[in-house]
Formats: C-alpha cells, sequence, structure tokens
C-alpha cells in the first residue's frame, strides 16, 4: 500500500520511517525538505532538540519510546548528530519530584540539593539523556529513506485532496505543523514563536530551567557552539530577531548556569541567530485518524521528544486502514 505524507519535518520523516520498515510505499510531499536551512516555517531544523522528556505532557508512551530509540542511535551511529549529554533541570513551580515520572527511564538520575539550586529554583535533577543536532539528523534520515525508495516530492499543497493526487496515495498522514490549520481546518493550530543564539562554546552540558521563565542551554554537536534561548511567544509571527531578547536570554541563562556564560559578549560570541515557530496547538497535539487521513501535528516544541514513538503509532492506524479497523474523529 503506498501512503502519502504531508511535511518533512521530524514528526513527518520518522512517520516515513516506521512505515517504510513495515513494508509500506511511502511518498513525502513538502514545501520544505531536511537541508534547506533558510525558512523559518518550519521549526524542525532550528529546534535544541535536546531529547527531555516533560513531566506535564502527555504520551508518556511515545516519549519513552522515543527516549529509547535516540539512546540506541547515539551509541551505535554518531554520524546521524545524536549523542549522549549530561542533562540538568531546574523548575520553580514545584518542590518534589513526584512528577517527574522519567526518573525511572534516564539513566543516572539524581536530585540535586536544595542548598545547591540556582537563585529562584525548588526542585533540581541531573540525569543523561541526548541530543540532536537537525543539520546533519534531518539530512542523515534523508538518506537513509531514499535507500528505502522513499520519494519524496518539493510541494507546497493546499488540500489533503491535492496531498493525494500529488502522492498518489489514497492514505495520508497530515503532518504539516502549522499548515494543520488550513489542511485539517483547525482553529487551535497557532505558531509559537521562539528565539535562539548559538554561541561559541566548548560545553557539552544541557541546562534547563522551567516555570516562571523557560531558559535552556543546548550543545550543538559538531559546531563548537551551543544554543541558548529561550522564548515561547504564543500566537506572535515576526521573523525578525529582537535585541531585547537577546540580551534577556543571555541574563537568564547565566543565572540558570552560574559562570559558564560570564564571558559570552553578543557582540563576538553569536555564530548565528534562530528565529523560527513551533506548530503549536490550543489543547494539545493531535494524534488521531480520521478516516484514511492519520492527523499527526501540534508537537510545540517536543517534535524531538516525541517523534519515534508518534511514528510507531502512525504506522499502527495505517494498519488499522489496512483492516478495516475503528475510525476516529477530533
Amino acid at each position: 500500500m503506498n501512503v502519502g505524507i504531508i511535511g518533512a519535518g521530524v514528526i513527518g520523516l520518522s512517520a516515513a520511517e516506521a512505515l517504510v520498515e513495515a513494508g509500506y510505499t511511502v511518498t513525502i510531499v513538502a514545501r520544505d525538505l531536511p537541508g534547506d536551512d533558510t525558512s523559518v516555517q518550519w521549526s524542525s531544523p532550528w529546534a535544541g532538540a535536546a531529547v527531555m522528556p516533560h513531566p506535564d505532557a502527555p504520551g508518556q508512551d511515545l516519549q519513552t519510546e522515543t527516549f529509547k530509540y535516540y539512546w540506541a542511535l547515539a551509541h551505535r551511529d554518531p554520524t546521524s548528530g545524536v549523542q549522549v549529554v549530561d542533562i540538568t533541570e531546574y523548575y520553580d513551580d514545584r518542590d518534589g519530584d513526584s512528577t517527574i515520572w522519567y526518573k525511572q527511564l534516564a539513566p543516572k538520575y539524581r536530585r540535586i540539593p536544595a542548598d545547591q539550586l540556582p537563585a529562584g529554583a525548588t526542585l533540581g535533577f541531573k540525569y543523561q539523556s541526548m541530543t540532536a543536532n537537525p543539520t546533519y539528523y534531518l539530512p542523515w534520515l534523508k538518506k537513509r529513506l531514499d535507500a528505502r525508495g522513499v520519494r519524496f516530492i518539493r510541494a507546497a499543497v493546499s488540500s489533503i485532496a491535492e496531498a493525494r493526487q500529488v502522492t498518489g496515495a489514497l492514505v495520508i498522514v497530515n503532518a504539516s505543523g502549522l499548515g494543520a490549520l488550513d489542511l485539517a481546518g483547525d482553529a487551535d493550530v497557532v505558531p509559537v514563536r521562539g528565539q535562539t543564539m548559538l554561541v561559541q562554546s566548548d560545553s557539552h552540558e544541557v541546562t534547563m530551567f522551567q516555570g516562571s521563565h523557560y531558559s535552556y542551554a543546548i550543545p550543538r554537536m559538531y559546531t563548537g557552539g551551543i544554543i541558548i534561548g529561550g522564548v515561547a511567544q504564543e500566537g506572535r509571527s515576526d521573523e525578525a530577531v529582537d535585541p531585547e531578547t537577546r540580551q534577556d536570554i543571555l541574563r537568564r541563562v547565566r543565572s540558570v548556569a552560574p559562570g559558564r556564560f560570564d564571558s559570552t559578549d553578543l557582540n563576538v560570541d553569536v555564530m548565528k541567530d534562530c528565529v523560527a515557530f513551533r506548530p503549536g496547538r490550543k489543547g494539545g497535539y493531535r494524534l488521531e485518524r480520521d478516516g484514511e487521513v492519520i492527523h499527526a501535528y501540534g508537537f510545540r516544541g517536543l517534535g524531538y521528544v516525541f517523534n519515534y514513538g508518534v511514528g510507531m503509532r502512525v504506522r499502527e492506524m495505517v494498519e488499522e486502514i489496512e483492516g478495516q479497523g475503528p475510525r476516529s474523529r477530533l
């Protein structure tokens, strides 16, 4: 059976990988393809791409599958741009770690004593996980799919019917991200603006602070740099780099990673400014079957936390269609 996929971001590519491994013929149609690094209208190439399960997001099974996938990949093939890193997480909106469900999953998990937390933090812990450098990982995955016979078509489609016409497939996986606003007629789809900087650094440790603010430092494999951020500005659509946000990011990252960025000079050490729009969705992501269409979008900034698990779930739903299993609707 031929399956068409709309979108070549990390979700669409992962769905293709799961499907082709199960013997399906796959055609991907997308406006942007791996290797493109100019458009800010898709977030996959710009993501910090730390594989960090989220304590409050649903789909723990999907996150767990994805974690295990990247863990194996980091040890099997470093050319993928995936590496094992030490991670430190801080929160100021909870005191204990009862919500940190992945403490049983992540290697070397341990709490940080309260007297060692940065100012304002009420919880901190360390563990091992992975980061992916999208500049390497997305083309690496595309090359694997090319070798398995996946066909890529560069085109912007305006409807599911057009996607069927272009791909020649009855079954369509809608992994279009923000495009789902029109393609699925989903008014809950909303862009979430992000702004980060790639700064020179030899650090290999991830630091994340969540709660009253969203601040992080994520090393970028093979670049000699580290992504620092960030913001999550729902509904904001300006593409220009905001100078005030740059200063604010550096201030916040310095506060959560004491000493690591004291000498960073934004006029000298910034290798690249990044602005892009995460595919948000009010009410959470959509991952379900509607007839011969499977919707997989709205993962906000967690595409690299969910992608492999989503791909496997998409495959299950395609198999349901083959067997005329149950259907669901939004």
